[in-house]
């Protein structure tokens, strides 16, 4: 059996339960899971339940697919994602995404949290993902299933929609929230950066680091999603801090400012 027909059978059992479309799709990182208590009218399914579906096996990740309503948007919204240290090939941590892309979602939104490489960026900031770096050792695309989802070279110059991040600067401002702007390096994980890592990693350019949405964002413009991207900062990756850090402590800040980056979604999703 293909990925696409994998991904077919997945979306009608999906459809099963949860006969209405969503043009939006929310993919909620470590911490972030509160999002969801917002939504109206909502529609949980366990991972477990859906054909072909990976499960979440990350704290903070309570691992559903959730329908929605948010003033208005209907929205399917992945709570948990999946990694390529949880010993998934990088294909299936982005199978969700293409059964979301069967279901009808055309738009979709990233949020991580992630380790601050940027000096002027503290923990509970936000940042705009304005541009990635690929350091996953591997591809989503890779083999010839993934052509039944798009082409082979999807072109990843401007992987993340302008008018969407125009629209979340000005919503932002409005609102009198600071929202940082910067590059997204994704790695393998799961372990954390080194000192030298770390220097290497703003020595290529970026502002902060994680362990996802790299493959997602790839797949999704394979698939002409248009994407936006957010990372909550949960700690300083800075070499002249000598301070260890635990993933309790990023999902405990990153619940934190997770409100914040609501508010900016609510606006950018009511005039996009």
């Amino acid at each position: 059996m293909t990925e696409f027909q994998k991904a077919q059978q997945s979306a009608d059992f999906i459809r099963t339960i949860q006969p209405e479309a969503a043009e939006v799709g929310i993919v909620l990182g470590s911490g972030l899971g509160g999002f969801v208590d917002h939504l109206q009218d909502m529609v949980r399914i366990s991972y477990h339940s859906i054909p072909h579906f990976p499960v979440t096996t990350v704290e903070g990740h309570s691992g559903e697919l959730i329908f929605g309503n948010l003033n208005g948007i209907r929205i399917w919204a992945m709570s948990g994602r999946f990694h390529y240290y949880e010993a998934y090939e990088l294909n299936e941590t982005v199978f969700p995404l293409r059964v979301l892309k069967l279901l009808g979602v055309k738009r979709l939104v990233v949020s991580n949290a992630a380790g601050g490489l940027n000096p002027d960026f503290e923990p509970g900031d936000l940042m705009l993902v304005t541009d990635q770096i690929d350091l996953f050792p591997d591809n989503p695309l890779r083999g010839k299933d993934a052509l039944d989802f798009g082409i082979r070279f999807p072109d990843m110059s401007g992987p993340f929609d302008t008018e969407w991040q125009e629209l979340a600067k000005k919503r932002a401002g409005e609102l009198g929230i600071p929202l940082h702007e910067g590059v997204y390096v994704g790695t393998k994980g799961p372990s954390l950066e080194t000192r030298a890592e770390i220097r290497h990693f703003r020595m290529i350019g970026g502002d902060a680091v994680g362990m996802s949405t790299v493959p997602e964002v790839i797949a999704a413009r394979q698939m002409g999603i248009k994407v936006i991207g957010f990372s909550v900062i949960t700690n300083q990756c800075l070499p002249q801090i000598p301070k260890e850090f635990t993933h309790e402590e990023v999902v405990a800040v990153a619940n934190r400012a997770g409100g914040k980056l609501l508010e900016i979604l609510k606006g950018i999703l009511q005039r996009s």
